[in-house]
């Protein structure tokens, strides 16, 4: 990897994109990985039972995604994901979703399901598939 890009978001708590940042770095970073972290879903709304404050996140995402995939470039994989699930509607503040949700997008290609996946490995095996790295024992690639 040429260029490395790690982009903590969440911090004006105006909002949980900071999309100034976010698009110039997809028009910056020609050779790599650019690692997006919305930790306002988990920190601010999920845990803190906030169903509102995670719907107006949700809705700020859904939103900005055809402007984000607009800069993407024909060799780009673009994946979205989580870590974990938080419900904010359960009485718990604990992680409470056993699924996440899982887009991966290339410019050109027609979209399919990916199913239910067996293991998160499959997502790292993806990237470095896409990257032209050597795979990890875990995990399928969907590419």
């Amino acid at each position: 990897m040429n260029q490395k890009s790690s982009i903590e978001l969440g911090e004006e708590r105006k909002s949980v994109l900071n999309k100034r940042i976010i698009l110039s770095k997809m028009k910056r970073v020609t050779d790599g990985l650019i690692f997006i972290n919305l930790v306002d879903f988990d920190m601010l709304y999920g845990h803190r039972n906030d169903p509102q404050g995670f719907a107006r996140a949700l809705k700020e995402v859904d939103d900005f995604l055809p402007k984000l995939l607009s800069v993407t470039r024909p060799e780009d994989l673009f994946i979205m994901t989580a870590d974990h699930g938080c419900d904010p509607m359960t009485p718990s503040t604990d992680h409470s979703r056993e699924y996440v949700p899982l887009l991966a997008y290339v410019p050109g290609l027609i979209g399919r399901d990916l199913g239910t996946r067996k293991t998160f490995a499959d997502v790292s095996r993806t990237i470095l598939e896409g990257m032209g790295l050597p795979p990890l024992s875990n995990g399928m690639s969907f590419l």
